[in-house]
Order: C-alpha cells, then structure tokens, then sequence
C-alpha cells in the first residue's frame, strides 16, 4: 500500500469568507467553487497544498480548543520570521504565541485563522 498527501479539508461556518482570508493573508489561489452564491465549497491551493473549505452545516459544534487531540494546526514555512509577524501585525492578524526559538534554526509562531484555525508560521535556516 502506498498512501500521498491528497489535501486538506476544513469545514467554516462562513466558507467564502475563509477562503477570501487565506487569499488575502497567505496567497492561497481559488482553483474551484462548487455551489451557486452561497458557496458549499471553495477549493484552494496554498503553496502546492489543496485545501477544501467547506460551508459546514447548521448545528456543527465549535473548533476543537488547544491543547487537543487531531489535527492540531497548519504549518507554513516562511523565509524571513520577523517579517512575516511584522505584515500579519499591519494586517491586523494577532498571533496567539510569538516568535520562539525551538532549536538552533528553528523559529516559529502561531497566528489563529478563520473558524479557529491554528496556523503556524515556521522559518528553517
């Protein structure tokens, strides 16, 4: 058996608006929509990773609250750390962590996305 990344599937309770977010903010490219004005799902590609957002349903509990079991976040790699928390800042986009050194070239932070998305900002070097 040989298994390949495929993608990665979120459900919003405002799918458009999380995908203009990941546009505006990461330079994730809409590639696909399905649905008529109220999309039931847009489909992304954040650097090279397929991304689907789904319209979730009335009733759908609430995002899972750090620490948790699952899925626990996105990570991106950037190249310049400092630079990339100094735009999300004049974006308006507050990190939840600010930048770490885990180890010697590696440096990370956490900003929230939409629908409690934690999304990890990583430079390696």
């Amino acid at each position: 058996m040989g298994y390949r990344y495929d993608h990665l599937h979120l459900r919003s309770r405002d799918a458009a608006a999380a995908a203009r977010f990941y546009g505006e903010v990461l330079g994730a490219r809409e590639t696909g929509r399905e649905g008529a004005e109220r999309p039931s799902r847009v489909i992304l590609d954040l650097g090279g990773m397929t991304m689907f957002i789904e319209q979730a349903p009335e009733g759908t509990g609430p995002a899972a609250t750090p620490p948790n079991l699952g899925i626990e976040h996105i990570g991106l790699r950037v190249e310049d750390i400092e630079a990339t928390v100094a735009d999300l800042a004049g974006r308006g986009i507050p990190l939840v962590s600010g930048i770490t050194d885990v180890r010697p070239g590696l440096r990370i932070a956490f900003f929230e996305g939409p629908d409690g998305v934690r999304i990890e900002i990583l430079q390696r070097g």
